[in-house]
């Protein structure tokens, strides 16, 4: 994938299954199985897993409350120095938030390249013009990550 580094370290497979657990809770509510936390001085500040259904919002995407979480926990909107650990690549909306929370550092689990916007279907984080700048690092525990999301998939399709 062009612009993501493919590092994969020790570290980031151990908060990408803390991440997946959070994918698991989806799973088992019916949710798209997608995970994530925020993580700060080797912490979980935040925590997430999608809840469109739940919640009847669009917009409860498992970024999107980790980041909420985070924030709230750190009392400012600005994420400096903390590292956003996802199951799948960020969407458009969710690249937004991330941007906007000035989180310096996504790593991801399952490409994207449908609606990916960290480098599968297209790169909102790290273009030219924006003041703030996101390192990138997909493929973290990636068939894991894929597995769920294609198991919830499969058993929606076989329910229809």
């Amino acid at each position: 994938m062009k612009g993501v580094s493919l590092l994969k370290t020790d570290s980031h497979s151990y908060w990408m299954e803390e991440a997946f657990r959070e994918a698991e809770k989806a799973y088992h509510k019916g949710e798209i199985p997608v995970g994530a936390l925020v993580v700060l001085n080797n912490q979980v500040i935040g925590r997430g897993h999608n809840q469109r259904e739940a919640l009847n919002d669009p917009t409860a995407h498992a970024e999107v409350l980790a980041i909420t979480a985070a924030a709230n926990h750190v009392e400012d909107w600005r994420l400096t120095d903390t590292t956003l650990y996802v199951t799948l690549e960020p969407c458009p909306m969710c690249a937004g938030a991330i941007l906007n929370a000035r989180v310096p550092r996504v790593v991801f689990g399952a490409d994207d390249l449908d609606h990916g916007a960290c480098g599968g279907a297209t790169q909102l984080c790290t273009g030219k013009f924006l003041n703030h700048k996101v390192d990138i690092i997909g493929g973290i525990l990636e068939a894991k990550c894929k597995g769920i999301l294609d198991s919830f998939f499969k058993n929606k399709r076989a329910s229809k």
